[in-house]
């Protein structure tokens, strides 16, 4: 790369860092630092929402899906949208009300409410295990990034250089710098995206001409994709927008129902159709260039499909540019790895330890996000694929919570030692499944058969307990 492009990259990573001192500055208290004081709007919010959900990890995810199975791979962030609109219609409404009531710092806490203890406990550690896997999957994303667009860094240093940036402005600035910095990083990554990668990229390759001449047509018809992968997909992705950390930080952080709502609503319609399209279309000009020797001439062993559109732009943008959308895709990478790392962070401070009463809260919080950003990074040394880790994350927190998150927002009787059992039972089978390497019947994704007898575990306990009350009450009528 060329000077300016090193400069404009430099310029962008100390803005970050920037934002991070000037918000250390400005926390107090742990609503400061995990909820932003409650008073942040809807624009910041839906946009830091769809920067956290979207992310690095999806960006770099749907460049690989794009280059492997072309448009059909937009389906995988229809279930985004789908998801932020069914939460904000279903689950915004009592978690507002409750958070309002009793000053809610984290989602374990709307369960401690809703069932015990106990319950809670057990959430905050499937959260936090959860969301350090997704931290590290964005570290992970930002390494590939970096080393495919500067050839004299080791995929090594360039995990190293990733995680101490993302972990330090983050553990300095708390949810505050997280959220301005990702309305910020959206901004940048989508104007880069679609006005400057999107038509270079285009020309790059060669255009509509080299597309057709270059892949077959399933490439550009979406119902190319099993249903199984749909199902995989929807059970998946759908279900982490009631269940999400990350989410309820900002639930909280707006303060009323309206405000988080709007916020969902924009956030849906950013996932899909704009960067469904955005990231699988680059994906799928990747593919294109690397079939037509643009990209990948020369290398040894098997393509990394995450790494053809990070190649596609270092060698197609001209001076200047390229700096620029390096600095999007970092900058995409960054707002969903510090949102991730804040949510593990709160968990274990205020779930799992109950210490956010703590005279030193400031120290001690900024103490344990960089505790726990060193450990992803550590876990994305030995994890080589963005998706996969993302999605492995996403199931086991899916499997273990979702199941207890919708009996306490449907059910007027609830049961906690069914809550309790259904998370274990729920989060273990889908990380043996996906530890054993099995193949699963129908193809279907280990998540699927955990949230089944996470199901059937609630059911159990809950029927058990109110059978003997509806006995009760027919004795005493």
């Amino acid at each position: 790369m060329h000077w300016i492009d090193y400069a404009i990259f430099g310029l962008y990573l100390a803005a970050m860092l920037g934002i991070g001192f000037y918000f250390m500055r400005k926390n107090k208290s742990a609503d400061d630092y995990f909820v932003g004081g409650r008073k942040m709007s809807s624009f910041h919010i839906g946009l830091s929402v769809v920067a956290t959900d979207v992310g690095g990890g999806f960006s770099i995810g749907l460049g690989g899906l794009g280059f492997i199975m072309g448009l059909s791979g937009t389906w995988l962030l229809f279930t985004g949208l789908i998801g932020a609109w069914l939460s904000a219609v279903l689950l915004i409404p009592k978690v507002s009300k409750m958070a309002a009531q009793h000053n809610f710092l984290s989602f374990p806490q709307f369960l401690k409410q809703l069932y015990n203890p106990r319950v809670a406990l057990m959430a905050g550690i499937i959260s936090a295990i959860g969301y350090l896997g997704f931290t590290s999957s964005q570290i992970l994303a930002g390494a590939k990034l970096a080393s495919a667009t500067f050839p004299n860094i080791s995929m090594q240093n360039a995990l190293i250089l990733m995680g101490a940036i993302a972990v330090f402005y983050t553990a300095i600035g708390g949810i505050k710098a997280v959220i301005y910095t990702d309305t910020y990083q959206w901004i940048l990554l989508m104007g880069g995206l679609v006005f400057v990668g999107l038509p270079v990229a285009y020309f790059g390759v060669g255009g509509m001409e080299a597309l057709r001449a270059t892949l077959p047509a399933n490439f550009f018809d979406l119902t190319a994709i099993s249903w199984q992968q749909i199902v995989n997909w929807f059970i998946t992705i759908v279900p982490i927008w009631f269940i999400g950390m990350t989410l309820y930080q900002r639930i909280y952080a707006a303060g009323d129902r309206k405000t988080a709502q709007r916020a969902w609503f924009v956030a849906g319609l950013f996932e899909y159709p704009v960067m469904a399209f955005t990231g699988v279309i680059l994906g799928l000009f990747a593919k294109v260039a690397f079939e037509t020797g643009i990209i990948g001439a020369g290398m040894e062993g098997t393509f990394d499909p995450e790494m053809g559109l990070p190649l596609l732009l270092r060698n197609i943008l001209p001076i200047g540019l390229t700096g620029l959308i390096l600095s999007a895709y970092f900058s995409a990478i960054m707002s969903t790895a510090d949102s991730c790392l804040m949510a593990a962070s709160g968990n274990l401070i205020t779930d799992i330890f109950n210490m956010h009463n703590s005279g030193k809260i400031m120290l001690l919080s900024q103490g344990t996000t960089l505790f726990l950003g060193v450990t992803a990074l550590l876990v994305a040394w030995k994890v080589p694929n963005v998706l996969e880790l993302m999605l492995h994350s996403y199931s086991f927190m899916v499997s273990g919570l979702f199941i207890p998150v919708l009996a306490g927002i449907f059910l007027k009787t609830r049961s906690s030692r069914g809550a309790f059992w259904a998370m274990i039972v729920g989060g273990t089978t889908t990380l043996s499944l996906i530890l054993s390497g099995l193949d699963l019947p129908f193809e279907l994704d280990a998540n699927i058969y955990g949230i089944s007898l996470a199901v059937l575990t609630y059911s159990l306990f809950h029927f058990s307990e109110i059978k003997p009350q509806i006995l009760h009450a027919k004795k005493t009528d």
